[in-house]
């Protein structure tokens, strides 16, 4: 149910690498700033269309032929740039972050220590913090991925963060992660505004409501999360 081979196709032997000996699918976050140091290898390749107008910092960073880095975009860095990529006007890569081909950042969006499989898109004011997003995700515009639990607070004596724990069937999971946004399994869909708490964990071609705040757990693949409002309509009085 938590394994890596729940959320994605990991037929593409590119894909699996990054969940190489990981249990749970979240133990791949952890190893993410390794698994971007060896391919970027220390280096800077640039193969794409940088803009003028777009910063790139001194850091390693790769950049594959076919993507576009519009003007207005920041990468920080280190950070891997796929094949066929998009980043637009407005966007923020922060630290390891790696886009493979065919995915989108978009205005105003911003991704730190995170990972985007083939044709996942971000295009709308998002925040993409410590999560992974599989294959075919398209997140709603406004669409927060956060990765800090609001009462988190470091440790006096180690300066530490407590880590993040899941409870699911009632069994509880601890993460290990101190920052953990979320893993959408291929084909997940998020609808605008939609918050999704640290913790969450969201199977494969589910779909979530337009501005729900969805509290950390596990959904099952082919979900629909709904959001139920009421609404009243009274005569407006002058």
């Amino acid at each position: 149910m938590l394994q890596p081979k729940e959320f994605f196709d990991l037929r593409d032997p590119l894909k699996a690498d990054f969940f190489d000996g990981c249990e749970f699918v979240w133990q791949a976050i952890a190893h993410l700033a390794e698994k971007l140091n060896q391919m970027l290898g220390g280096k800077r390749t640039i193969l794409g269309n940088v803009m003028p107008g777009a910063y790139l910092s001194d850091k390693p960073v790769y950049i594959g032929r076919g993507a576009i880095v519009n003007p207005g975009a920041y990468i920080e860095g280190p950070a891997y740039i796929g094949e066929g990529v998009l980043i637009r006007h407005g966007a923020f890569i922060r630290n390891n972050v790696i886009m493979l081909p065919g995915s989108i950042l978009g205005h105003a969006s911003e991704a730190k220590n995170s990972l985007f499989l083939h044709k996942a898109v971000a295009a709308h004011f998002n925040y993409v913090g410590d999560s992974i997003i599989g294959s075919g995700v398209n997140l709603g515009a406004g669409t927060k991925l956060s990765n800090l639990t609001l009462v988190s607070e470091k440790d006096e004596a180690s300066g530490k963060r407590s880590s993040i724990k899941i409870t699911i069937e009632g069994e509880e999971f601890d993460t290990g992660l101190a920052k953990l946004g979320a893993i959408l399994g291929d084909g997940v869909q998020t609808g605008c505004n939609a918050v999704l708490n640290p913790g969450c964990l969201v199977g494969k071609n589910s779909l979530v409501y337009a501005n729900l705040s969805l509290i950390k757990g596990y959904y099952p693949p082919d979900s629909i999360v709904k959001l139920r409002q009421v609404s009243k309509i009274v005569q407006r009085r002058r």
